[in-house]
């Protein structure tokens, strides 16, 4: 009996621990998406700016920490390229939410049917 409770109570431990760890990397994923959701707005709002612009214009483009000098359809291609690229970043960590999710959700599942196992166990032992 005493062997049961200390077997439980490990696997509570486990659980508790597991799931502190698996909590803290989906707010990690949340923030990152709102992240990219922002630059993605960003980028869509630039180009939609400079959407008015005639295609002779020449606009500058920021990159790192200088400004280069380009034509309007270059800068709306790389604004396409951004924006395709969070697009794709978001949807990787949202397939990593739903795997973590799911995966919090089994351990979970499998700690109720040890419990539950340990309760049939007792009631058969009584």
């Amino acid at each position: 009996m005493a062997q049961m409770d200390i077997e439980l109570k490990k696997a509570f431990t486990e659980m508790q621990i597991n799931k502190l760890d698996t909590t803290k990397r989906i707010n990690m994923i949340n923030m990152k998406c709102e992240m990219l959701k922002t630059g993605k707005h960003k980028y869509q709002l630039t180009e939609k700016s400079t959407s008015k612009l005639d295609d002779d214009s020449r606009v500058y483009q920021s990159v790192g920490r200088m400004f280069l000098l380009t034509d309007v359809q270059n800068m709306r291609e790389d604004l396409k390229a951004k924006q395709e690229k969070c697009d794709k970043a978001i949807e990787l960590l949202e397939k990593k939410k739903e795997f973590l999710q799911k995966s919090l959700k089994d351990q979970e599942d499998g700690l109720r049917e040890l419990v539950q196992q340990r309760k049939e166990a007792d009631l058969t032992a009584k």
